[in-house]
């Protein structure tokens, strides 16, 4: 039987959606075949929760299988006198989702009392005794989640106690208790009495605010102007701009949404002037009565470039800030989803989460589980990284997540004021970042210092030194050589050589290695795999490939991968003869002398590395063959087009090139990194840094 876990949410908007993200990415750690599933929804294709939950986290069942029933079926059985029929219709919908996964997260349903499109009353059932219910029927787990909001630490008290003894009344099992949106005057008391672990979440601005977008959809509002992204801003406040000028910027505050009518062009242009000014962070405009502005002033905002977007409504200012006010937030952006999971781990512990949950960990590795593993490793050892490409939009938008999820301490290079610009015009935050201007730093001279003594060798001069330190690259490289930073992760906008031609020039390689290489982590759909070198060594010699295997069964390792190491060739062992079959085994010859202790085959073509019926065939009684984790390739051609071959034909992620030999983590990006591509690369190097 499934694992199954359920999570109700007791009273409207006390965000539930947080802790099923939480739990949904805990069990997604250790197991793969996770599936969400709702007994009620709004409609069949209307569920924003679960819409967002199922994108992230595809499961083995299909959109159509993740519900029970609608609200509108719900209520026309109900209506009948059939709610034993509603229930049986529920629990068979959930079997059949059950049989098809390793574990389910059922989330509880938002029981409105009337219906969103007709406004009819809705005869359902009292929320508690049918969450309750329903859990029994599941044979699941109860997490109840208790609404913090407005309460004071002995009505949170009362309200988390009474939430645990009235679902176990009504025969529920509740694993724990989390009250979310707790006010801060709240949080640290003392715990309330229960027999199952209790944990407070924080209300968090950024989570229970409404995005432009869906304030937009609200209002039926037409985007009359907006670059990508301006919709996901966050709506802090709310400014219906009908004063003079100078009353209404007095009044804007960081986040605002103004709404004036569209023929106010002083206040727009004023509004928009003010933002990309720097002296507010505005989330956007609204113009009211249906009227748009005049075009002249649209050029003016547009050339202002203040990344806001400009909504358009038929509805009059009061009409639109009353329907404004009502808007609910949901997880639909994933600035949100990152900054909910952020608070979520933060306050809640997700170890002790998974004992109460019997979590354990399955054999088989998903790609998601290996990247949800690198953060959790990161954050566990929090490292200080430089990011030398610090006005870059994907590296801004990659800072933001990796620090609204503490995976690592961050140094941005780069004028501040233009970092910061950037930023802001992007409409993410990096407040917790350090920015440091290389040309205006006071490490500047004793960088040039220090480089032109490495390089005296060299003839290179103080002042030389000096100009030189002031590449972004070469100065987070200095960064990481004096101690400032534990690692860097640059190539976003630069070559691979102007990213790592600074670290072999002063960071150098381990004293037992000849070479520095790179790896690359393949995550197939059950497993990982380990490809060196695809990056960075055109045609190793024999002494080259062995440091090579060496540095890649190492990597393996110390990410959880057992490393068994196949020397790959065209040759399975003395199949074949040539120049490139003789390096390749004497390579092989080299690592069983230096590491005993570890499985090499070589030579050994790639199917009878991964085959087991082949193997058994070519190698029998092999150790590696038909088993292989690490992959070594004989040179830079055969790695690279295997790796993208791989790649793109079993649609497998690529995670690299990750360095290796380096006496302090440097790693490279590909100039069309992602931002999912950026996160992943400084998380693994800031578990290379713990591991230095």
């Amino acid at each position: 039987m499934a694992r199954s876990v359920y999570v109700a949410g007791l009273g409207p908007a006390v965000g539930k959606g947080v802790v099923a993200l939480g739990i949904v990415e805990l069990l997604s750690r250790q197991v793969a075949g996770v599936s969400v599933f709702r007994p009620l929804v709004p409609a069949a294709d209307r569920d924003p929760l679960l819409t967002t939950l199922r994108e992230r986290y595809p499961g083995p069942v299909s959109p159509a299988e993740s519900f029970g029933v609608t609200l509108s079926e719900a209520t026309a059985l109900i209506a009948e006198g059939r709610r034993e029929e509603l229930i049986g219709r529920i629990v068979e919908r959930y079997r059949a989702v059950e049989r098809q996964s390793s574990s389910v997260v059922v989330i509880g349903g938002d029981f409105a009392d009337r219906d969103a499109e007709t406004h009819d009353e809705l005869p359902l059932p009292r929320e508690l005794a049918f969450n309750a219910r329903l859990s029994t029927e599941f044979g699941s787990v109860v997490v109840p989640v208790v609404s913090g909001a407005g309460r004071n630490e002995s009505s949170l008290a009362a309200a988390v106690g009474s939430a645990y003894h009235s679902l176990t009344d009504l025969g529920a099992t509740v694993a724990a208790v989390i009250a979310n949106r707790v006010p801060p005057t709240a949080l640290g008391g003392p715990e309330p009495s229960l027999p199952v672990p209790f944990w407070a979440i924080p209300e968090v601005a950024a989570i229970a605010a409404p995005t432009v977008g869906e304030v937009a959809d609200a209002l039926g509002a037409t985007v009359l102007y907006g670059p990508p992204g301006a919709l996901e801003r966050d709506v802090l406040d709310y400014l219906v701009g009908a004063a003079h000028v100078p009353t209404v910027l007095e009044h804007l505050t960081d986040g605002a949404l103004l709404i004036t009518p569209g023929d106010r062009s002083d206040l727009l242009v004023a509004a928009s002037a003010a933002h990309a000014a720097g002296t507010v962070a505005l989330a956007g405009l609204v113009l009211t009565l249906g009227e748009p502005p005049d075009p002249r002033v649209v050029r003016v905002i547009e050339r202002l470039n203040t990344g806001l977007a400009m909504l358009v409504t038929k509805a009059d200012s009061f009409h639109t800030i009353a329907h404004s006010g009502r808007v609910q937030a949901q997880l639909s952006t994933p600035r949100k989803v990152q900054t909910a999971l952020g608070v979520f781990e933060t306050h809640v512990d997700t170890v002790a989460l998974s004992k109460v949950l019997d979590v354990a960990r399955s054999a088989r590795v998903t790609p998601l589980m290996f990247e949800n593993d690198l953060i959790d490793r990161a954050r566990a050892d929090r490292r200080h990284l430089v990011l030398p490409e610090g006005t870059e939009d994907r590296i801004l938008r990659a800072a933001e997540t990796l620090l609204r999820r503490g995976v690592a301490d961050l140094t941005l290079l780069g004028d501040p004021a233009e970092i910061s610009r950037r930023a802001r015009e992007l409409g993410v935050e990096i407040g917790d970042a350090r920015l440091v201007d290389p040309s205006t730093s006071p490490w500047r001279d004793d960088f040039a210092e220090r480089y032109a003594e490495l390089r005296k060798g060299r003839a290179v001069t103080l002042d030389l030194a000096y100009d030189v330190v002031r590449d972004v690259n070469y100065f987070g490289t200095m960064m990481v050589s004096a101690g400032y930073a534990d690692g860097m992760v640059s190539g976003s906008v630069h070559t691979t050589a102007a990213t790592i031609r600074p670290a072999f020039e002063i960071i150098k390689t381990v004293p037992e290695l000849s070479v520095a290489s790179s790896v690359f982590f393949m995550l197939l759909a059950d497993r990982v795999l380990v490809y060196g070198d695809c990056a960075v060594n055109p045609d190793p010699d024999a002494a080259q490939l062995a440091d090579i295997a060496l540095s890649s069964a190492t990597t393996a390792a110390a990410f959880g991968i057992e490393p068994r190491v196949a020397m790959l060739s065209y040759s399975t062992g003395k199949s074949g003869a040539g120049a490139d079959v003789e390096k390749v085994a004497a390579a092989t010859a080299l690592v069983r002398e230096r590491r005993p202790d570890l499985p090499v085959e070589g030579p050994i073509q790639y199917d009878a590395a991964v085959d087991p019926a082949v193997a058994a065939a070519k190698l029998p009684g092999s150790t590696v063959a038909g088993q292989a984790t690490v992959f070594v390739f004989p040179d830079l051609n055969t790695g690279n087009n295997t790796y993208k071959a791989v790649q793109r034909s079993a649609n497998a992620v690529a995670v690299g090139p990750v360095m290796q030999g380096l006496r302090r983590p440097v790693n490279d990006l590909s100039r069309g990194a992602t931002v999912k591509d950026i996160i992943n690369t400084v998380a693994i190097t800031a578990i290379q840094a713990g591991a230095k």
